[in-house]
């Protein structure tokens, strides 16, 4: 089966856009939208995923009619880190998203930093591509 031996690093996305727990909603809101993404990955003073903040996130932030500039990242990211590692193969990397209700997943390297990212439209791109052949 040719995704089982596919690794993630061949479909990742290597630029990762990260921020810190002391960010300001406002400044994730803003690269979010000037990116047009889905997420950042949230990240101590080592580079490691301590969470993520998602327009998930955002929305929730917005109805709770918060104030942008005087709210951190930290208040509203999503605490559980979900990711994969960097050997880890695709098939691996789908049935983890399917089973954690995720989009967007945080490839990691073998120092447990961020190597890159991983989305449901990068998968959705590679099985339509290959025809869906071994799709989960």
């Amino acid at each position: 089966m040719e995704q089982e031996r596919t690794a993630v690093t061949r479909l990742m996305t290597p630029e990762v856009l990260t921020v810190t727990t002391d960010a300001s909603v406002e400044e994730a809101a803003k690269t979010l939208l000037a990116e047009d993404i889905g997420s950042l990955v949230v990240v101590d003073e080592t580079g490691r995923p301590v969470g993520m903040f998602t327009t998930t996130d955002l929305a929730e932030f917005v109805s709770d009619s918060g104030t942008p500039g005087d709210t951190t990242v930290s208040q509203y990211m999503t605490n559980r880190v979900v990711s994969i590692g960097t050997h880890d193969s695709i098939r691996d990397a789908a049935a983890k998203m399917i089973r954690h209700g995720i989009h967007h997943l945080p490839v990691t390297d073998e120092q447990g930093s961020v190597a890159g990212m991983l989305s449901t439209m990068d998968l959705t791109s590679h099985f339509s591509y290959t025809g869906g052949t071994d799709m989960i």
